[in-house]
């Protein structure tokens, strides 16, 4: 689902570290990085047909890399 995020993503929580991350060889590969993490947390996105909703996203992060592959896990109004 294509989205924009409008507000600053709260309540940020890891949810799996290093080895428990399954993608963990692909995110090396692809963006390099060592410690990579799981997270989720929530977030005000506008989608394209121009509905604004609260959501709960998920995201892959690594020190220096940033966050990378956001994605909407349900929408919450």
């Amino acid at each position: 689902m294509q989205f924009k995020q409008i507000w600053e993503i709260t309540g940020a929580k890891t949810i799996a570290f290093r080895y428990s991350i399954r993608e963990r060889h692909r995110l090396r590969t692809t963006y390099g990085g060592r410690r990579w993490m799981k997270r989720k947390g929530f977030a005000r996105i506008l989608l394209f047909d121009d509905t604004i909703h609260e959501a709960e996203v998920h995201w892959y992060e690594a020190h220096g890399i940033g966050r990378k592959e956001i994605k909407i896990k349900r929408l919450l109004d």
